[in-house]
């Protein structure tokens, strides 16, 4: 039986004061301090009309600004882009609206005007609070800076904090990483976490000058005693790197690994759009800003093949540790279980996932092998 899935918006702002140098995100140095702020909001909303007649009739479930750096938008941007979108979507009540915050850039008044422009939800980006590994990842601001803007953030008391932190850093000890979550937990409470491990990505300069960074017997002992405290203090991991207090989930995040839908609007974003009766499209937007605001918004797209669909979905259901429902696949993908039926046999063999009669669910195991799992489905 088709099911058409859930649609979010992702918009993306493609510039940075600098390039971390682990960062592989479509993210662009600001050769001078000026951005076109309002030029740029203004082709955001040419490109989202340009998509209009691809998701008529449906509701936005969740909103998403991230980059880059969003929050080196002015307030009038930030706020002509959300009327804008109002005026073209419908957009359901009290839907998740999140901005991504890098901290020591903005004052309160701009928070405070970000909330009013209905962000309910900001994502702070602090990595550490270890001065010297802020330093050795490139980061433009100090511990004190990343704890004014946290501190900041909650005096709106907007529907969710998230906090990002990063584990694995260059030379970085089991008890330097405990003690990042420690601060954040004891001085913020943050109703979300973001909590990953730094991996040295392609095309980044960390991967032309590999950084010393923990070896793996050190990253599980981080992992291991990091889990434990987060599950101490009532956090709840959902996905394989976000931890949550009950009720405080991401749905975006969730819309994504549940197979959702999602429109991207901006720089090098991507969309995936259920257009009619099982037939899935993928679409990427142009990375570079002087493309994109030249009117040149749709890199490439394309409709999935069916063989592809398996491994679609799993790739992003078996990112979450929730129960997946059996029925999903063929809701989703109008294929049968059958044709998964050996693959699926094979991945409970190697202990990768269980399943019973209306579910199936990655395991324990499975967490640490998630990619070997996923070539299962290839």
């Amino acid at each position: 039986m088709f099911k058409l899935p859930s649609l979010s918006l992702y918009i993306h702002i493609p510039w940075c004061i600098k390039k971390c140098p682990y960062c592989d995100f479509n993210a662009h140095v600001l050769k001078e301090r000026y951005i076109p702020s309002m030029e740029y909001v203004k082709h955001l909303l040419s490109d989202l009309d340009a998509d209009l007649k691809l998701i008529i009739g449906r509701k936005i479930s969740t909103i998403f600004i991230g980059g880059g750096t969003p929050n080196l938008l002015d307030v009038a941007s930030i706020n002509y882009l959300m009327n804008g979108i109002r005026m073209r979507l419908p957009v359901i009540t009290n839907a998740e609206v999140t901005m991504e915050i890098n901290p020591g850039i903005l004052e309160e008044n701009c928070f405070i005007a970000y909330q009013k422009a209905g962000i309910n939800r900001m994502s702070i980006g602090v990595q550490t609070f270890n001065k010297k590994q802020l330093n050795k990842l490139g980061r433009t601001y100090k511990p004190e800076e990343a704890k004014k803007t946290i501190s900041l953030v909650q005096a709106l008391k907007l529907n969710s904090l998230n906090i990002d932190l990063m584990y694995g850093l260059i030379d970085q000890s089991l008890e330097n990483s405990l003690e990042d979550l420690r601060q954040v937990i004891e001085l913020y409470n943050p109703q979300h976490l973001s909590w990953y491990q730094l991996t040295i990505e392609a095309n980044t300069l960390f991967s032309s000058k590999p950084p010393k960074l923990p070896n793996d017997n050190i990253l599980w002992n981080i992992f291991y005693y990091g889990n434990t405290l987060l599950r101490s203090f009532g956090y709840q991991q959902y996905e394989i790197s976000a931890y949550a207090k009950p009720g405080y989930q991401c749905y975006h995040n969730l819309n994504y690994w549940r197979f959702g839908d999602y429109l991207g609007i901006g720089c090098g974003a991507h969309s995936k759009l259920t257009l009619d009766h099982f037939c899935i499209m993928r679409m990427v937007k142009t990375r570079h800003p002087r493309g994109y605001m030249q009117g040149r918004y749709i890199d490439r797209k394309h409709k999935v093949a069916k063989d592809d669909l398996p491994l679609e979905f799993f790739m992003n259901r078996f990112r979450l540790l929730e129960p997946m429902p059996r029925i999903d696949f063929e809701s989703y993908t109008g294929l049968k279980e059958k044709v998964i039926r050996d693959k699926i046999n094979i991945a409970i063999q190697k202990k990768y996932i269980m399943e019973n009669t209306k579910y199936w669910q990655i395991t324990k195991y499975g967490k640490l092998f998630l990619n070997d799992l996923l070539e299962i489905f290839l």
